[in-house]
């Protein structure tokens, strides 16, 4: 139960679980203000991103690292609002990456990445040899991101191209929606 193959479509569904909404909204916060024009920024943004949670996940998953899970499932609805709050604050262009973006974003990869490793470090129970689950979990949470971004901006375009609708009016109702959600999971997951 240690291959590659076994833990790819582990991740993949991961992510895009329903159940497990969080990792859906935090992606598309951080891709609404981007079309596919400034896809490039947006490749950073979400590299970032992955950097960070591979990272952890590799270091949580060998137990290098450990943190509470009710802390970090706490935490990341706390980036959530974050990242869909800063879509709301004017900007002189959003569309272009600014250094902190990338190191903040970098940062809730991190704190993701903990998220993820609950999952992965139940199933790998006593396995000899993690490098190849763990190598597949994180492709699979890789090819399920590539989707949310896919479809996040896909959507952004169709209703701003399609129903004439102003990219900042559809950011901010969406990211309000998501900010919401993000509060609600929060008060939910208080630790204490």
């Amino acid at each position: 139960m240690n291959s590659f193959s076994f833990y790819l479509p582990i991740g993949f569904e991961h992510i895009l679980d329903i159940n497990g909404i969080d990792h859906i909204l935090f992606i598309t916060a951080i891709c609404l203000p981007y079309t596919w024009k400034n896809w490039r920024t947006l490749l950073w943004l979400v590299t970032a991103f992955t950097i960070g949670h591979s990272i952890t996940l590799a270091l949580s998953t060998l137990k290098w690292v450990t943190v509470s899970s009710k802390w970090i499932e706490f935490i990341i609805p706390i980036t959530i609002a974050y990242s869909a709050l800063f879509n709301l604050l004017p900007q002189k262009d959003s569309t272009k990456l600014q250094p902190m973006q990338y190191f903040i974003t970098l940062v809730f990869g991190l704190v993701h990445g903990l998220g993820f490793s609950t999952l992965l470090k139940s199933m790998l129970g006593t396995e000899s040899s993690i490098l190849l689950p763990l190598l597949g979990f994180n492709v699979g949470l890789e090819l399920g991101q590539l989707i949310i971004v896919s479809l996040a901006t896909t959507i952004t375009a169709l209703v701003v191209n399609f129903f004439r609708t102003k990219q900042k009016n559809y950011i901010s109702f969406v990211c309000g929606g998501i900010c919401f959600l993000a509060i609600q999971m929060a008060i939910q997951r208080w630790p204490l």
